[in-house]
């Protein structure tokens, strides 16, 4: 009853986190007249002043003094905000300069573009059923790229950005209050030398004589910070698998606001596009639980193989311990088979705990 009770609260969580950053494109106009790149500086300043609070109540400050041990760890921080800050960046512009319907296809794309980066940069194999979705994912851009007479750059950089962060924080392997913490620091001095030479030259929309435009500069710090601790709390308690499918709430909403409420529009051929896309994931999503599936089967198989063997008799001991080895290799799969199901869905970094959540869609 308990873990019902988890699971159903982890929805919840993950419900709340996906929600809120599929409709963030209502949060971003109502910052204007702020350019792209002032939201963006404010967005770095502030989210520092959340998550230094956070850090301070939950007293965690060990990670900088190794962080700053290691320049190669501090390199990729700071190749982390860089990429981060460029997909930011250009997803405000994006959302503010009505292209949200792009916006979101660049999410959508991201699980394909995470799974080409693993093959390119990390030598994975893929499945067949990987392949033909990948492919299909090919061809969807080419349609959209005649469609909109240009390649869908905006859709494109977000993907390849977002995907190059989730490396990124692979091979870091920091939590996620703790990396957004060291990549808003390593932002802030530049952010905030930015924001006061806009004032220095009179053109920071931060003092303007409506204080409720301050407030929602100010608010961005905990627009990036509270999707971020639902998205932790539900991590811990739902399974990696769930969280996935979850993600593609985001680009859903945001789709659906793009058109219904921004009146983007949508000639036959970028349909066509979006709908080799959906194709493409739905494929992926098919294989993926096909795949988990088959691994829990075979590690229930494996765990009841090794428990008859220790009801043996001593001289079956040798092939009981070959069976609990068994019991273990598949564990190990299963485990592996996750984390690639992760990556599929675009997952940035290993499920994270309350304190340390994963960074999501911007």
């Amino acid at each position: 009853m308990k873990a019902q009770t988890e699971q159903r609260t982890g929805l919840l969580y993950g419900f709340g986190a996906y929600g809120m950053w599929g409709l963030v494109p209502l949060f971003w106009p109502l910052l204007k007249p702020s350019g792209a790149i002032e939201i963006l500086a404010h967005r770095m300043v502030w989210s520092l002043a959340v998550v230094g609070v956070a850090l301070l109540a939950m007293r965690r400050w060990g990670w900088i003094r190794e962080l700053l041990r290691r320049p190669r760890k501090l390199a990729l921080t700071t190749l982390a905000a860089s990429v981060i800050s460029v997909n930011w960046g250009l997803y405000i512009w994006a959302v503010n300069n009505g292209a949200v319907v792009e916006a979101s296809l660049g999410y959508f794309i991201n699980p394909l573009v995470t799974i080409a980066i693993g093959v390119l940069v990390l030598g994975e194999r893929l499945r067949r059923a990987q392949w033909a979705a990948v492919g299909i994912g090919v061809a969807a851009v080419l349609v959209l790229a005649i469609g909109y007479g240009r390649p869908p750059w905006i859709s494109l950089v977000l993907a390849f950005s977002f995907a190059a962060y989730g490396l990124i924080k692979k091979k870091l392997n920091m939590g996620g209050v703790e990396s957004l913490a060291a990549e808003t620091a390593l932002l802030f001095l530049p952010a905030l030398g930015y924001l006061l030479w806009l004032g220095a030259q009179g053109r920071s929309t931060f003092a303007l004589d409506d204080p409720g435009h301050s407030w929602l500069l100010a608010a961005t710090g905990l627009v990036t910070a509270i999707p971020l601790i639902c998205f932790g709390a539900a991590a811990i308690r739902v399974p990696l698998s769930t969280l996935g499918l979850l993600q593609y709430l985001a680009p859903v909403f945001q789709f659906g606001l793009g058109v219904v409420y921004f009146h983007e529009a949508m000639p036959p051929e970028r349909w066509a596009g979006f709908s080799l896309v959906w194709v493409a994931l739905a494929l992926l999503t098919w294989d993926a639980l096909r795949t988990a599936r088959r691994s829990r089967a075979r590690l229930a198989e494996a765990g009841a193989s090794a428990a008859t063997a220790a009801t043996t008799t001593t001289a079956a001991t040798a092939p009981a311990t070959t069976a609990s080895e068994a019991a273990v290799a598949v564990a190990a799969e299963v485990a592996g088979g996750a984390e690639v199901a992760g990556a599929v869905h675009g997952a940035p970094e290993p499920p994270p705990t309350v304190a340390t959540p994963a960074r999501g869609p911007a």
